[in-house]
């Protein structure tokens, strides 16, 4: 089936058609129609599953043409992360032009003024994080009074960091007539009390369950041994393509990060202690290949969303099935293939067993040392080149509270007269 079949405006279509993007995901099949028609989603699926363009390709054919007020869009879409804000914000952004529809990014970190002069030109579509959204209206900068369709993307992460009641907060200030859409890969930790009170006899649309890993991806248990593990996280780091490597703190990226750097591996660390022009940085020059593998914590991952990685591996074991799936899920998207390696010692293997079994997967176990062909097949891994590897970062300007100066007249310098 087409997607013109599916009902998207003819000039989506044809962007689409020149981006090479022809055949709808079972995901876009299955929701766009009756998110087009109006009718409020319940949206389950994989990570990579095409969520995005499924929520995004109806909303911008039902808004088409239309135009907001200053401080007033139309339709709103709410992530848990600046990082998915901003990856939603690419899809939506690079297809709203074809329909004349103008897309506002509303995210902490930044400089609000961008944010407010967007919002003032008009913003039909605005993309959020709950905390500057809120903080922007409590400004009276951005005006929900006029929004007809609301979409909440990765509904269960922000159950896990908290964002509920601020999501309620924000939910109670929409309209009370209007379309609501929301797509969770679960609907644990309050996330089905949002579906209870503000969802109306919603169509839901699951396609494969978020509690097992996708059949294109291979899971497999490397049981290392402790004075091996540098040596063999050096070796799958230098292999060809691109890698995400996860560890359980800031710390034990940032450490990783120089470790490899000092072997030869062009790499960079990702989480929530960098400031946002650093993490924006880091994953564009991840995705152009330009520093192949990344080392990211638990709280970074489900905002990658990066097309082409082949291998993830669990340098620290997960301690819950959940993050292990959420880790996995950065490879093997949208039908591609991928494989998952964790490392772990003997000791740890009968509890990392017991969670990939309760994460759904049944993975292959392997012992190896950084030479067993068996490991050098899997992962690709190579001899890194031993050559320290450095690059230059550019400075980072102080990062002050709240993302930047708030506009008001305490921080405008006077003109001299």
């Amino acid at each position: 089936m087409s997607f013109y079949a599916l009902g998207v405006n003819p000039a989506l279509v044809k962007t689409l058609t020149k981006k090479g993007i022809n055949d709808p995901f079972p995901i876009q099949q299955a929701s766009i129609p009756d998110a087009i028609a109006g009718k409020d989603i319940l949206g389950q699926g994989q990570t990579g599953s095409g969520k995005t363009l499924a929520f995004g390709l109806s909303l911008l054919t039902r808004l088409a043409g239309q135009k907001a007020k200053p401080h007033k869009p139309l339709a709103l879409i709410l992530a848990p992360t600046r990082e998915l804000a901003m990856q939603i914000h690419t899809v939506v952004n690079e297809l709203a032009s074809a329909v004349e529809l103008k897309v506002q990014l509303v995210v902490g970190g930044v400089s609000y003024r961008d944010q407010i002069h967007g919002l003032k030109q008009g913003a039909t579509i605005v993309i959020a994080t709950p905390g500057r959204l809120i903080d922007l209206q409590q400004q009276h900068k951005i005006n929900l009074s006029e929004v007809k369709v609301v979409i909440l993307d990765e509904a269960d992460q922000m159950a896990d960091m908290g964002f509920l009641p601020i999501v309620k907060q924000i939910m109670d200030l929409l309209p009370k007539h209007g379309q609501r859409m929301l797509y969770s890969a679960t609907l644990e930790k309050g996330v089905n009390a949002l579906v209870d009170r503000y969802l109306k006899d919603p169509v839901s649309h699951s396609v494969d369950s978020a509690a097992t890993a996708p059949a294109k991806m291979t899971h497999h248990l490397l049981l290392v041994h402790p004075d091996d593990k540098a040596e063999i996280t050096y070796r799958i780091a230098a292999r060809t393509g691109k890698t995400i490597m996860f560890v359980r703190t800031k710390h034990s990226a940032d450490r990783l990060s120089q470790k490899l750097a000092a072997a030869g591996i062009p790499n960079a660390s990702l989480h929530g202690g960098k400031s946002q022009a650093v993490r924006t940085r880091t994953l564009n020059e991840f995705k152009s290949g330009k520093t192949p593998v990344l080392v990211a914590t638990d709280l970074a991952a489900r905002g990658i969303h990066v097309d082409d990685i082949s291998l993830v591996v669990h340098v620290d074991a997960p301690t819950d099935p959940k993050d292990y799936l959420h880790r996995s899920g950065r490879t093997a998207r949208a039908g591609e293939e991928g494989v998952v390696v964790t490392l772990t010692s003997s000791k740890a293997h009968t509890s990392v067993v017991k969670l990939t079994k309760q994460a759904g997967v049944d993975a292959e176990v392997l012992r190896v040392r950084p030479n067993t062909p068996e490991f050098i097949s899997l992962t690709g891994a190579r001899e890194p080149s031993r050559v320290p590897w450095t690059q230059p970062i550019p400075a980072e300007k102080p990062t002050q509270r709240r993302g930047g100066s708030r506009p008001n007249s305490k921080n405008r310098r006077r003109r001299p007269r």
